[in-house]
C-alpha cells in the first residue's frame, strides 16, 4: 500500500494526526519550529512509530518559507544542512535517526523545476548522511538530482493539493488550490494510488507516480482528511 506522510511541527493538531501516518516531515527552524517544538514533534513519532525527516525550507518566517529567495547554490546548500542538523541533533537525543529530507514550500517547487536548485538540496543531504532518502515531487529535478546524488528517493504525490497538466501543483494562491473537502481528498488520493490520471485543475488530467501521499497539517479540516484519506488507501 503506498504510504501517508504529513508536514508537521508547524503549530497544528500533529497529535490527531500521527494514527494515520507512515512519515513526517518536521519543520526545522526555517519557516518555523525551533528546538522545543522539533523535540515535540520527534516525541510524538516516536509514540506512533512513525518515520522521522526534515523539513528545511528557504529562511523566511514572515512568508512562512512560501516566498522563493534568490541564492546561490552553496547558500540553498547551506540553509538544507543548518536545519536539518538542528532536527538531528534534537533526533539523537530520544536516539533517532532522520531518515530522509524534504523541502518546504517554494523551496519545494523551484526544486521541482530549476535543477541547480535540486542539486544543492541533494548535495547537501548526501553530505550529511549518504543513508537518507530525498522526498521530492514526482518526476521533478529534484527526484533526478538525488538519484544522481546517489541518493534513494521517493516521489510524492498530494492529496490535498490541486495538479497542473505539467504535473506541477497549482499555485497555493489560485482559487482551487488547496482541497479542503475530506471526500475529494480521498478520491484524489485513491486515484493516485491506483495509478490513475488525476484530474488537474480546469479540465483534463495527468498521471502521477508516487509512492508516497501527502496532506499538510495547516491545511484546514486536515484531521479529517487525513482519516478519510487513510480509509481510502487502506480500502484500495
Amino acid at each position: 500500500m503506498i504510504e501517508l506522510n504529513a508536514d508537521i511541527g508547524e503549530g497544528c493538531d500533529d497529535a490527531g494526526l500521527m494514527p494515520y501516518l507512515a512519515r513526517v516531515s518536521i519543520a526545522c527552524g526555517g519557516h518555523t519550529g525551533d528546538a522545543a517544538s522539533m523535540m515535540a514533534a520527534l516525541r510524538l513519532a516516536a509514540e506512533f512509530g512513525v518515520v522521522v525527516g526534515a523539513h528545511p525550507s528557504y529562511p523566511d518566517r514572515t512568508q512562512f518559507g512560501r516566498r522563493a529567495l534568490a541564492a546561490s547554490e552553496a547558500e540553498i546548500a547551506a540553509w538544507v544542512t543548518q536545519q536539518t542538523e538542528a532536527l538531528a541533533e534534537q533526533a539523537a537525543r530520544l536516539g533517532l535517526r532522520l531518515a530522509h529530507v524534504k523541502p518546504h514550500g517554494a523551496l519545494y517547487n523551484v526544486a521541482a523545476s530549476d535543477m541547480s536548485v535540486a542539486r544543492a538540496i541533494a548535495r547537501a543531504a548526501a553530505v550529511l548522511d549518504p543513508a537518507l532518502t530525498l522526498v521530492g515531487l514526482a518526476g521533478s529535478p529534484l527526484i533526478a538530482a538525488g538519484q544522481a546524488a546517489g541518493l534513494a528517493v521517493l516521489n510524492e504525490a498530494f492529496a490535498d493539493r490541486r495538479y497542473q497538466p505539467s504535473g506541477r501543483l497549482v499555485s497555493r494562491e489560485t482559487e482551487g488550490a488547496v482541497i479542503v473537502d475530506p471526500d475529494a481528498a480521498a478520491e484524489q488520493a485513491r486515484v493516485l494510488a491506483q495509478g490513475r490520471p488525476v484530474a488537474t485543475l480546469g479540465g483534463g488530467a495527468v498521471r502521477i507516480r508516487a509512492e508516497t501521499i501527502c496532506l499538510h497539517s495547516d491545511t484546514p479540516n486536515a484531521l479529517n482528511i487525513a482519516r478519510a484519506v487513510h480509509a481510502a488507501l487502506n480500502r484500495g
